[in-house]
């Protein structure tokens, strides 16, 4: 027998309940009303159940709907919703599989919505708009608090491949429990009941059911259900390669201005920026913002207009020799496109250690985050880079760590980063900068455990037992994947607009009287944003200009 939900005391306990859990009025029921259809509801009937991959939305007129969290046999209250009251969180926007059940515990009436009526109504009521995106954000982010969701993590610290996953399933917001190795105590239990042995770990628990044994990026994506809603053959005004700032900044232009627009996104939302732990230089953000929620809040505007996003599919080829274009991506049938918007950013360069793919993972990181920032609390840690990024970490890892070592090979950071963070990093005690300084050995057998650095003034070598090293240096351009298509400069980055010389656009045979947009490659209607561009400003703010007025001018090549 089910544990009744009404012997479990609510499992979510905001402290903003007005926000989590509004009661609309009379007159925005009626509004709602207008865009669905009135039903009854009857005592135990199971409105949504979890895991169904059609969630709709209710509004309850009379009676009670509980959100409970099936486990095995047993259900825990989340909450209860009574009259005035609406059900959903951020699944609503996004098409994912629901996480809860939810189930009518009085008999009553309800106002019944599909996620397209839902969507057309927060696309059109300002006022609504404003209280259930909040609410299902809110909800959203304490059900990511409190681990109330359809995964389960067992893994351990000093296994690459559990940060790997954590980091994936963190940074696309979706809630997980996670279960440490060596320090759960039932840990055996879960190990006999799934059928695993500890040398199987990371292992995550898809939705109680499937057990994956350290999973790609993608299988995870395929298990939860990131992209069960979107129909990969439909052919779109625009394809947006890449869910960093530009990217996510052309969704929202685009998808808001009416254009029918998908993005393709290898990883999570936020590109490099996303794995910032604060951005305190962006417009509007007087105490700044990790760059992780600055990519949440854009991924539920781009949503919320209509804007359709793949999580873990990564573009590999661009089929650029006839029109509509058509993108290829990772697996499954090539993606159909009349523009494209490539927005792929650039990575992080990699030294050249022979070791250095040993530690990736287990010592080696590049992004500091709350994730990272977990590991090394207490402990002595290297941020190897000059610029904004290196700094922002510097300051951010010293919070916890006992000392931050930055590593600069430059004569100093000034040329680079921003006054604010030198200014920060110059009264912080706990902040060393080495200058003419460079990383020549990492030495450790399943983890890092010692760094060799060398003085480049003196040609002096230290070595430290430092465990934990955060690169951020350089940039390489992610253009691979377009093998031809478009015209590079000597470093891999894209020409675009008047940066492409005569003798670009006849290599490229370019077809049309007027030259290139601004934005545009050599290929018409493929346009490049943000850090993947040649002569791109890296900052965040250019980035997301970037991606707003490339959609100006999609409209345009659209028209032609």
């Amino acid at each position: 027998m089910p544990e009744t939900p009404s012997q479990v005391p609510p499992t979510i306990d905001s402290s903003r309940p007005d926000h989590v859990f509004p009661t609309l009025t009379a007159a925005q029921i009626a509004r709602i009303a207008a865009h669905g259809r009135v039903r009854s509801i009857q005592r135990g009937e199971v409105l949504v159940e979890a895991g169904d991959k059609v969630v709709p939305f209710f509004v309850v007129q009379a009676g009670e709907i509980q959100i409970v969290r099936p486990t095995g046999a047993t259900e825990s209250l989340i909450v209860v919703h009574g009259p005035g009251q609406f059900t959903g969180e951020a699944t609503m926007l996004s098409g994912r599989r629901a996480l809860l059940r939810a189930r009518a515990s009085q008999p009553g009436e309800v106002i019944e919505l599909n996620r397209e009526q839902l969507l057309a109504l927060v696309q059109t009521d300002d006022q609504l708009s404003a209280v259930l995106m909040r609410a299902f954000i809110l909800r959203r982010v304490e059900l990511i608090a409190q681990g109330l969701g359809d995964a389960v993590l067992v893994g351990s610290n000093h296994s690459s491949g559990t940060l790997r996953i954590k980091e994936f399933l963190t940074r696309n917001g979706h809630p997980y429990t996670y279960i440490d190795l060596e320090r759960d105590a039932d840990v055996q239990e879960l190990l006999d009941h799934f059928h695993f042995s500890v040398a199987d770990v990371p292992v995550l628990i898809c939705r109680g059911e499937t057990v994956l044994r350290n999973p790609t990026n993608q299988k995870i994506a395929d298990c939860l259900g990131f992209n069960d809603a979107i129909d990969q053959t439909h052919v779109r005004d625009v394809v947006i390669v890449g869910a960093g700032p530009s990217g996510l900044a052309a969704a929202v232009y685009g998808s808001s201005e009416g254009l029918d627009v998908l993005v393709l996104e290898s990883n999570a939302p936020g590109g490099q920026a996303g794995s910032s732990s604060k951005i305190e230089n962006y417009l509007g953000f007087p105490t700044g913002i990790s760059g992780q929620d600055l990519a949440g809040r854009a991924y539920a505007q781009a949503q919320k207009f209509g804007a359709q996003i793949m999580i873990a599919k990564g573009a590999t080829q661009l089929t650029c020799h006839r029109k509509p274009y058509a993108i290829q991506i990772d697996d499954g049938p090539r993606v159909p496109a009349r523009a494209v918007i490539i927005a792929t950013g650039a990575e992080y360069r990699r030294p050249s250690f022979e070791n250095l793919s040993q530690f990736e993972g287990t010592g080696v990181y590049y992004g500091a985050t709350f994730v990272e920032s977990q590991l090394c609390g207490g402990e002595e840690v290297i941020v190897v880079g000059g610029g904004n990024s290196a700094g922002q970490a510097a300051v951010f890892l010293s919070q916890t760590a006992m000392r931050v070592h930055m590593l600069v090979r430059a004569d100093d950071v000034a040329s680079r980063m921003s006054r604010y963070l030198i200014r920060r990093i110059e009264e912080n005690q706990k902040i060393v900068v080495h200058t003419r300084t460079e990383i020549v050995a990492l030495e450790g057998t399943d983890h890092l455990e010692r760094v060799l650095w060398r003085d480049n003034t003196s040609g002096s070598v230290e070595t430290n037992a430092i465990r934990h090293v955060f690169i951020m240096t350089g940039a390489v351009p992610n253009t691979t994947w377009l093998r031809g298509c478009v015209a590079l400069d000597a470093r891999g980055f894209i020409k675009t607009g008047p940066d492409l010389s005569r003798d670009d656009l006849a290599a490229a045979h370019w077809p049309l009287a007027r030259p290139p947009h601004l934005l545009e490659t050599s290929l018409p209607g493929v346009f490049a944003v943000g850090d993947v561009r040649g002569g791109n400003i890296k900052r965040v703010a250019s980035a997301v200009g970037e991606g707003s007025i490339a959609v100006a001018f999609v409209h345009q090549v659209l028209h032609e």
